[in-house]
C-alpha cells in the first residue's frame, strides 16, 4: 500500500462546527432569555428541540438526510446554489423554519411571543457568521502532508453554506488540491458514487488513497464501502455501536501524520 492522497471532512474534522453552533445558540438564548424572563440553557435545549422535529416534518427531510444538512445549519444557511429543485424548497422554507423553530421554542417555555421568535431568528445566523472555529493542529497537519500527498476537501451539505464556511476562514481552502461538496454532486458521504468522484479528482484507487472523518456513518462508512483506508477522528472518546468498523482510530488530527507514514513503510 502506498498512500498518495488525503481525503478529509470539513465539520468537526478540521472546522470546529459544533463550537460555532454551541456560541451562536448561547448568545442568542441570552437575548431571547433576558427578554422572555427564561433560563438561558432550557431556551437552548428547547429550541434545538423544536427545531428538530420542525425540521423532519417538511418534505425535503430525506433529502437533507441524504446531501448532509443538519436542523442547526438550516437555521442559518440561505440555500441559494445546487442545482437539485429541493434546494430552491429550502430556499423558501428556510425564513419560516428560522421563525418558527424560535417562537416554538420560546412558546414551548411559556413565552409566546411572535416577534421575539423573529428577532432571534435573525440574530441567530449573524451570531454563526461570526464565529468561525478552527481546530488549532488543522493548519500544522495540513501544511506538513500538503509536502508529499495530495489532499482533497470532501464534504457533505448544501454548496453555498459549506463555501461560507469556507469563506470563513479564507487560509483552509488553498490548502487542497480539490474541494467537492456532496450538494454540488447530488449525492453525500457515504455514496460510492461521491467517493469515486473524488478518488477521479486526485487520480487515484482507493488503495492509494485514506479518508479521514469524525462521522462513522459517512466517512467511514463510505470510505469502507469503496475500500479505501478510513480513519476515524474521535476526539470525544464515544464508543461505537453500531457495526461500521474504522480501519484505524485517532483522537487528534496529529496522530494522522505517524500513521500515514506507517502505512506506507508497511
Amino acid at each position: 500500500m502506498t498512500i498518495k492522497a488525503v481525503l478529509f471532512d470539513l465539520d468537526d474534522t478540521l472546522l470546529w462546527d459544533e463550537r460555532s453552533i454551541k456560541e451562536a445558540f448561547e448568545a442568542t438564548c441570552k437575548v431571547g432569555a433576558e427578554a422572555a424572563g427564561l433560563d438561558a440553557e432550557a431556551l437552548e435545549a428547547s429550541v434545538r428541540r423544536e427545531a428538530r422535529a420542525l425540521y423532519e416534518s417538511y418534505e425535503t427531510f430525506a433529502f437533507t438526510q441524504m446531501i448532509g444538512i443538519n436542523p442547526f445549519e438550516a437555521l442559518w444557511g440561505h440555500f441559494t446554489q445546487g442545482d437539485h429543485p429541493m434546494f430552491r424548497k429550502l430556499q423558501q422554507l428556510a425564513p419560516e423554519y428560522r421563525r418558527n423553530a424560535w417562537t416554538r421554542g420560546l412558546a414551548a417555555l411559556g413565552a409566546d411571543d411572535p416577534e421575539l421568535g423573529a428577532k432571534l431568528a435573525e440574530l441567530f445566523p449573524a451570531q454563526r457568521r461570526s464565529l468561525p472555529f478552527v481546530y488549532d493542529e488543522t493548519f500544522d497537519v495540513l501544511t506538513e502532508l500538503r509536502q508529499s500527498y495530495k489532499l482533497l476537501l470532501l464534504t457533505n451539505g448544501s454548496p453555498d453554506l459549506q463555501q461560507e464556511k469556507l469563506d470563513g476562514v479564507p487560509e483552509l481552502a488553498p490548502y487542497f488540491d480539490a474541494i467537492v461538496i456532496s450538494g454540488h454532486f447530488g449525492e453525500g458521504k457515504p455514496s460510492p458514487r461521491l467517493f469515486a468522484f473524488a478518488m477521479d479528482k486526485l487520480g487515484i484507487t482507493a488503495d492509494e488513497g485514506i479518508m479521514v472523518g469524525d462521522k462513522l456513518t459517512t466517512d467511514i462508512q463510505g470510505a469502507n464501502g469503496v475500500g479505501m483506508t478510513s480513519v476515524w477522528i474521535n476526539r470525544h472518546g464515544l464508543k461505537r455501536t453500531g457495526d461500521i468498523e474504522p480501519s484505524y482510530e485517532i483522537a487528534t488530527l496529529r496522530e494522522l501524520i505517524p500513521l500515514i507514514r506507517q502505512l506506507n513503510n508497511a
